[in-house]
């Protein structure tokens, strides 16, 4: 049974008429006659009673009438699905990413990419970078933001690194700067009190990394959040955080941001994704956005503080910055 014999024997069914139904479906009589008698014997009856030229629907053509429209409704709704996921009018993308990005970049890039194709569901998943690639492993996520390097290499996955990121320490503007001079030393934590991220969490890692490779074990007076639970008890006074720049712009102002002193700490952000499965159309057009930032896209912070507050000397306006990798060249993890 054959989609254009339904579509003969329908035209048919409702005219009630051979010539008229080949005109309507452009087909010559003959033709549709012929395929219209190739539905009979396959079926093993007959459809239409042709007593005198009046032509009328057999109890067999009756029954077959509704499940032929039926069938033929389905497929156009396929082929009217299929042309709008090929056009980016729908579909979906699931995106994982660390709790940092999703609250310093992806809130400007989600902007922008819903903008150019709002029929995309957007479905995202925070997590650690190793908490992220196991998710890629088993075909969870399409595609996912990391910090490079990966706790463990996995051969099997693509990155393309995006964006290199300055680390800045922020705390409460009620509370004395920390450092001296307008920055802080990765010395300086010493003794400081801090307020840590969770374990698995990729800024964890690399500030208690930075501290023990300057001989000394950090000091946490709260420890297991999520990133805006840490900067709430920043903001509470229970002590400083070292966050991303972006994430430190958003921060707001009862926040103050001081920039590391130099080489200071720095987090390289890549995409993922398998490289044995290529990623659905949606999500190809993700990249896109990534891969050609606005300005918007990697905002600049202004180290700040409240009123009164000394201007950060010459030597670190640089040091809270992102910058966006322009080549795109893949790599492996």
């Amino acid at each position: 049974m054959q989609f254009q014999q339904l579509m003969y024997f329908v035209a048919v069914a409702e005219t009630r008429h051979f010539t008229r139904a080949a005109e309507e479906v452009h087909v010559s009589q003959p033709s549709l006659s012929q395929q219209i008698r190739a539905l009979e014997s396959e079926l093993g009856a007959e459809l239409f009673s042709r007593a005198r030229g009046n032509i009328t629907l057999t109890d067999a053509g009756e029954a077959l009438l509704p499940l032929a429209r039926r069938i033929l409704a389905d497929a156009d709704t396929a082929r009217h699905e299929v042309q709008e996921l090929a056009q980016l009018r729908r579909g979906r993308v699931r995106l994982g990413a660390t709790p940092s990005l999703c609250t310093g970049l992806l809130p400007d890039v989600l902007r922008a990419f819903h903008d150019r194709h709002p029929g995309i569901q957007l479905l995202l998943e925070e997590g650690g970078s190793l908490d992220l690639v196991r998710e890629l492993a088993r075909g969870a996520l399409d595609l996912a933001l990391v910090v490079l390097p990966l706790p463990a290499a996995s051969p099997a996955l693509t990155t393309v690194e995006l964006l290199r990121e300055d680390l800045v320490v922020v705390s409460s503007a009620r509370e004395p700067r920390p450092g001296r001079g307008g920055s802080v030393r990765i010395a300086d934590l010493q003794g400081e009190p801090l307020v840590m991220f969770r374990h698995g969490y990729d800024l964890r890692e690399l500030t208690v990394a930075a501290c023990r490779a300057e001989g000394f074990e950090p000091s946490f007076t709260v420890e297991g959040g999520e990133m805006d639970a840490v900067l709430g008890f920043v903001r509470a006074g229970l002590g400083i955080a070292v966050v991303p720049s972006m994430v430190a712009v958003r921060s707001g102002h009862d926040l103050r941001t001081t920039p590391l002193a130099r080489p200071g700490l720095r987090r390289t952000i890549a995409l993922a994704h398998r490289s044995d499965v290529a990623p659905p159309r949606a999500a190809r057009e993700l990249p896109k956005v990534l891969l050609s930032p606005r300005t918007d896209l990697a905002p600049r912070p202004q180290v700040r503080g409240p009123p009164g507050d000394p201007p950060p000397p010459p030597h670190t306006a640089s040091a809270s910055r992102s910058e966006w990798i322009r080549s795109g060249a893949p790599g492996r993890a």
